[in-house]
């Protein structure tokens, strides 16, 4: 069922339940957290474009490995550590994606033959070796050994049989994670004697990753867009062409009703005046501009970077928190900023972190609109606001669809009976202290000319925001 933005002169033609914002009304229905947030990535390890949900450390490395060199373990443990609720990642590939693979031979019939070729399940360049010797204890079974350059990865043990059981042992053992095998001698029914190697390089392998390009990216966009997703980052990506196509698929989704945030950055030699124009040419309310780095564990992350961590942070906050003030898992910045600089970036939309007696703290939760659009006003320069009007949006819209489109008759019995539910959302939030004086009512004006299937309604409310400043006058006697 549709949803999204309307207006007067342009109304949907699809079913729906939708909703549009001026600068009088914000709200949201439910508490607490949702966070789910997605990165394209690249990564020596995992399914080609597929989505995979990621929920701990311990996945990522299950699913994507935990090579540094690569996106997706270094920057998904970055998003990771941000707390968001789940994290969904996409592997980028180039087309030139190829698994690895070793043959293994063995005597059959007398003679020594090709018996069982290993290929690692997904496309890498990783250093997988393997070992193959008869079973310490019984000589007549044989162990196959994985591993990764010296480290032990998996043991098939005691292995026996033709070509196809022992094939057969290893593609249905539930712990295999690495490997896939098959028989190259199908049409021999005879118990096989697997040769002995030790260490043997998988090999033919690529990863896939040397030539990713904007529409690589835009794959990734199209495959996010399916999922419900709050929060959206690129790998570290500074590239104009990927960025500009980003912000035409945010602008279309988000009118279209899906209410996703998009995290950016730039490299790390960028000056604090080119990350203030760079969020000056956005000037979107769904993107946050990071304008500096944080450094954690000795390792320096560009700005670009951080912005996965930062959104892992703000997507993972309940509707009361805010990203003002908040202290980060950084230990320093990339770029300390006087005093008249973070003034620059707040007033430019520019999000910043500075070092602050120990910690490494965010100065505020400004987004990248300065410049103000009809209905709007400053409130829609900052997060906290957006993702609380992208909530009310989505949740009365979820509710609408499911419990009254095409569901409640268009009188005026059936438009009470929505508001009084809708009164119902405003009375919790209210509650929980994001609002108050609120007020649901059928908007007369403009269903005094509806057609029969249509029902306008209008809600007002003050929006509760967090303290940013606080201001004390001291008189000396």
């Amino acid at each position: 069922m549709a949803s999204g933005f309307w207006s007067e002169t342009d109304k949907p033609i699809r079913p729906g339940f939708y909703n549009r914002f001026k600068a009088a009304a914000l709200a949201r229905i439910q508490m607490g957290k949702r966070g789910i947030v997605a990165m394209p990535v690249k990564a020596n390890w995992g399914p080609p474009k597929e989505i995979v949900r990621i929920t701990s450390e311990r996945d990522l490395i299950d699913n994507f490995g935990d090579d540094m060199n690569y996106t997706a373990y270094k920057l998904g443990r970055l998003v990771l550590l941000g707390q968001p609720k789940e994290l969904l990642l996409y592997r980028l590939v180039d087309g030139t994606e190829k698994p690895a693979s070793l043959t293994i031979k063995g005597q059959a019939e007398s003679e020594s033959i090709d018996v069982i070729k290993l290929t690692t399940k997904y496309p890498t360049t990783r250093d997988f070796r393997i070992s193959v010797s008869p079973n310490v204890v019984d000589e007549n079974l044989f162990d196959i050994r994985l591993y990764e350059g010296a480290r032990p990865v998996y043991e098939f043990s005691k292995l026996s049989g033709t070509a196809a059981e022992i094939v057969e042992a290893i593609n249905n053992d539930q712990v295999n994670k690495w490997l896939v095998a098959e028989n190259l001698i199908p049409e021999n029914n005879n118990p096989v004697i697997l040769n002995s190697m030790i260490s043997e390089a998988m090999t033919g392998g690529n990863d896939g990753t040397a030539d990713i390009t904007v529409s690589d990216y835009i794959d990734a966009l199209a495959a996010f867009e399916a999922r419900q997703i709050n929060g959206l980052a690129l790998d570290g990506v500074t590239d104009p062409a990927i960025h500009t196509s980003l912000k035409g698929w945010l602008e279309r989704v988000r009118k279209a009703g899906k209410k996703v945030r998009v995290y950016l950055g730039g490299p790390a030699d960028e000056t604090i005046e080119e990350a203030n124009n760079r969020s000056k040419n956005i000037n979107y309310e769904g993107i946050v501009n990071v304008g500096n780095g944080g450094i954690l564990d000795g390792i320096a992350y560009t700005p670009a970077e951080t912005a996965c961590y930062i959104m892992g942070l703000a997507e993972g906050q309940d509707m009361k928190e805010c990203l003002c003030n908040q202290t980060t898992i950084f230990q320093d910045v990339t770029k300390h900023l006087t005093h008249e600089e973070i003034e620059e970036t707040i007033l430019a939309g520019t999000l910043i972190l500075r070092y602050d007696d120990g910690a490494v703290v965010i100065e505020d939760d400004v987004n990248t609109l300065k410049r103000y659009g009809q209905d709007q006003n400053e409130t829609w320069g900052y997060l906290r606001a957006i993702r609380f009007m992208d909530m009310v949006d989505e949740d009365t819209s979820i509710t609408g669809n499911r419990q009254y489109v095409g569901k409640v008759l268009n009188g005026r019995t059936g438009q009470l009976a929505v508001l009084s539910a809708l009164k119902q959302y405003f009375e919790i939030l209210q509650t929980g202290q994001l609002i108050e004086d609120f007020v649901v009512e059928i908007d007369e004006d403009l269903q005094k000319n509806a057609a029969n299937d249509e029902f306008y309604w209008r809600w007002e409310a003050k929006y509760i925001n967090v303290m940013k400043k606080i201001f004390g006058t001291g008189y000396i006697k």
